[in-house]
């Protein structure tokens, strides 16, 4: 018969994760969601499926007092809403998946759900509310047999003579590259707030903070890539990621905006750069900004499933 238990203690949810959750992408190492967990600090609750004594599925969640909801776990929120990607419901079976997330006991709102990970639970599912969240971008290297020229040729002629008129300006200005100078990060920091104030990711202290603590682990472990666009002699612009697994996570970026122009050289540099290092697969995230679908990356759906609608079992507890 299968049971659910709730597990509230971190050190136990922190065993449990690393035994039995998949470790496909970067969001899905502890490590990283612990550097957002301890500057959030909402409590983890994880609900466990058990059958005849085994796992047989987890739901891990945080409970949010700002929002009074649940959230994927750590529940770190930017603009009341999580940035984590790629979050799972990891069940051996559809009736698992159905069974933890009825014994939920409160409103959630589940976001950036990986489509292989919503067995037994259908998109557009009024029961439970499940609907595409946000659309991620994917760049493989592999499609193109790794030539940033033959990536290049997807695109018309017509789109071609429009970037070039775009970036001329900036390249006649003379620009190179620097890898990997880490104070280079506080900046991106600086220009991100500066570009976009109050909608910055990093106007919340507590993201800044988890990003710091999440550069210094990825500089750490060896995994952090810092790409810095130079004009003449000021910074253009900045990118952070990270490679894992043989996949490249671009996961934040600054600008300068005396240099328009300067984001699409940069990203541009990011794809040359993943033909070169044969890369498996570049993610960049979700939301297009405008350029994502011009630069003909695949799109990815990601899901969310909303039960804030519902009537709160945890108030009744």
């Amino acid at each position: 018969m299968l049971k659910v238990r709730l597990c509230a203690d971190l050190k136990e949810c922190h065993r449990l994760w690393e035994k039995f959750w998949p470790q496909e992408c970067l969001f899905d190492l502890w490590a990283v969601r612990y550097c957002f967990a301890k500057h959030y600090a909402h409590p983890a609750e994880f609900y466990i499926a058990e059958e005849s004594g085994s796992m047989a599925g987890m739901l891990p969640l945080s409970w949010i007092t700002e929002t009074q909801r649940y959230s994927f776990f750590p529940g770190e929120l930017w603009q009341g809403k999580t940035w984590l990607e790629q979050n799972k419901i990891v069940a051996q079976s559809p009736g698992a998946a159905r069974t933890l997330l009825e014994s939920v006991s409160g409103p959630a709102h589940l976001r950036y759900l990986s489509p292989e990970y919503l067995q037994g639970i259908a998109p557009d599912d009024e029961d439970n509310r499940c609907v595409i969240d946000e659309t991620g971008y994917l760049f493989s290297p592999a499609q193109y047999d790794y030539s940033f020229d033959k990536f290049m040729n997807t695109f018309s002629p017509r789109s071609r003579k429009k970037l070039t008129r775009e970036l001329n300006p900036i390249e006649t200005r003379g620009l190179r590259y620097r890898f990997d100078h880490y104070p280079d990060v506080g900046k991106l920091f600086q220009m991100n707030i500066g570009s976009f104030r109050e909608k910055s990711y990093f106007y919340d202290r507590r993201f800044l903070k988890s990003f710091e603590d999440l550069a210094c682990w990825l500089k750490a472990q060896g995994l952090l890539r810092i790409t810095t666009l130079l004009i003449g002699d000021e910074v253009a612009a900045v990118d952070i990621g990270a490679v894992w697994n043989g996949y490249y996570t671009v996961l934040a970026g600054g600008t300068n905006p005396d240099f328009p122009g300067a984001a699409k050289i940069i990203n541009f540099q990011h794809l040359e750069w993943a033909c070169r290092q044969k890369i498996a697969l570049v993610d960049f995230l979700c939301g297009d900004f405008g350029w994502k679908s011009r630069f003909h990356l695949q799109p990815r759906p990601l899901y969310a499933i909303d039960t804030s609608a519902e009537p709160s079992r945890r108030a009744m507890l």
